[in-house]
């Protein structure tokens, strides 16, 4: 155990637990853009926001994803010992909350709902035992324009972030449930599919091993299981072989059938052909999954695995409500995604969200500074003044440290002018603004500058 305290033995050692993360300024912005961009996408399709409570009741969350999902639950017993438990994601506490408040939210209900959640797994490249999910989900309708929308979302969302190259997975459960029945396999469901679920992190070889071991199936079952979940080529060529590989299998037809809808209907709305892809391999690996699934994968870097993943689940709210309220709804990974970005070259690390620096050197003139700053600000600009009266060179290393963008520079000669110099920090351009009234050209002048850096 390490040492909490140093040599004086009164100063606690600070350090993070393993799995966890502080996040420093220039993480935090980014990842402030991405979910203010994600509000906007999921809002523009109606969901409205909600919020859970980081903690509930250990029934609600146990059996509810997986066995691996229960080991990784974080539990305990709080002061008046009760049993309890960490959110290990968002969507079982949505059910909860839809099944105690279904009366008054109405139905269909779409929410969108951004939130910690904890998982005590092993971690990777761009996955930590806290971490944050962003969530959008519909409730209350079995219609395949939900399942529709799903895609329409995520799509809509990752051309917003700035990716061209990524590439929707979809299956569907149900042709799943169908291959099995028809191998004698369904009453081993649940196990198969969680072993299907880590086929890209763990290859052909190691999922046939685990399939073995946790079904009991054989070589040969495994090798049409293996063979469904490998079938290439265009969409219309694997749904082919899908419907006679599940034939007789009632609920893998149903399966087959809304896979077919579903993807006319993604191509109807606009999705090019080419970011939606049929991958009968794609189960995801919590057992309430029922229907459609998906995961979103980028072209350009597909080993960091799923950026959005989500599905249908049309039993899980039943665990906690007389009603039917089947549901579907995806997360975007964030801080996954903001791994892949950065790997990319798709971010720009920025120290502060204030585009604007007015430099503090003219001791005598602080109201002033303080006054142009204020109504910069209403005119809609972030603007930060510096609290010290240093030299000029040594507030101009600052705002290049911290990413500041423009520099409004006001010395004895300015203010006898009656001008200000707008200085690019980027390119060390200068401009001389007058200081008028309503302030107009200053405000001209820096949204010039920032629309230059922008495109840069």
């Amino acid at each position: 155990m390490p040492n909490s305290s140093d040599q004086h033995g009164d100063r606690i050692q600070p350090r993070t637990l393993k799995g966890f993360r502080d996040y420093l300024p220039e993480v935090m912005i980014l990842r402030e853009r991405l979910i203010e961009t994600a509000q906007k996408i999921y809002r523009s399709y109606g969901f409205a926001p909600i919020d859970t409570p980081a903690l509930e009741y250990l029934d609600i969350l146990l059996g509810k994803g997986s066995e691996e999902t229960d080991k990784q639950l974080y539990q305990f017993e709080d002061h008046g010992g009760r049993s309890v438990g960490l959110r290990f994601d968002l969507t079982v506490p949505l059910a909860r909350f839809v099944a105690q408040h279904a009366a008054t939210l109405g139905m269909p209900f779409k929410r969108y709902h951004i939130g910690t959640v904890w998982r005590g797994e092993n971690t990777q490249r761009g996955r930590y035992r806290e971490f944050l999910q962003c969530d959008f989900d519909t409730i209350g309708t079995e219609s395949i324009v939900a399942d529709i929308e799903t895609v329409l979302v995520i799509h809509d969302l990752f051309r917003a972030i700035g990716f061209s190259r990524f590439t929707i997975l979809v299956n569907d459960r149900r042709v799943l449930s169908g291959l099995l029945q028809n191998l004698a396999l369904g009453r081993q469901e649940p196990a198969i599919l969680r072993a299907l679920d880590k086929l890209p992190k763990i290859g052909l070889d190691h999922v046939a091993d685990e399939i073995i071991s946790c079904s009991g199936a054989s070589m040969k079952q495994v090798d049409r299981i293996l063979a469904f979940a490998g079938l290439e080529g265009s969409n219309r060529n694997i749904l082919e072989k899908i419907h006679s590989m599940i034939a007789g299998s009632a609920i893998g037809e149903s399966g087959a059938r809304s896979l077919d809808q579903f993807l006319a209907g993604v191509i109807a709305a606009g999705v090019p052909t080419e970011r939606v892809q049929l991958d009968p391999a794609i189960a995801r690996g919590l057992d309430y999954y029922t229907g459609t699934v998906l995961e979103t994968r980028l072209d350009d870097l597909p080993e960091i695995g799923s950026v959005a993943s989500g599905g249908r689940y049309d039993s899980l709210v039943d665990l906690f409500a007389k009603q039917k309220l089947p549901g579907i709804g995806a997360s975007l990974g964030l801080d996954r995604l903001l791994a892949a970005m950065d790997a990319l070259g798709m971010t720009q690390p920025v120290r502060t969200p204030a585009d604007v620096l007015i430099p503090y050197f003219e001791r005598d003139h602080l109201g002033d500074y303080l006054q142009l700053a204020a109504r910069l600000r209403e005119s809609g600009l972030a603007v930060e003044v510096f609290p010290d009266a240093k030299k000029l060179g040594k507030q101009l290393q600052y705002a290049n440290r911290r990413g500041h963008r423009v520099a409004i520079i006001l010395g004895a000669n300015e203010f006898a002018g009656g001008i200000c110099q707008v200085k690019n920090l980027a390119s060390g351009e200068t401009s001389a603004v007058p200081l008028t009234e309503t302030l107009s050209e200053i405000v001209l002048e820096i949204s010039r500058v920032l629309e230059i850096n922008r495109n840069q």
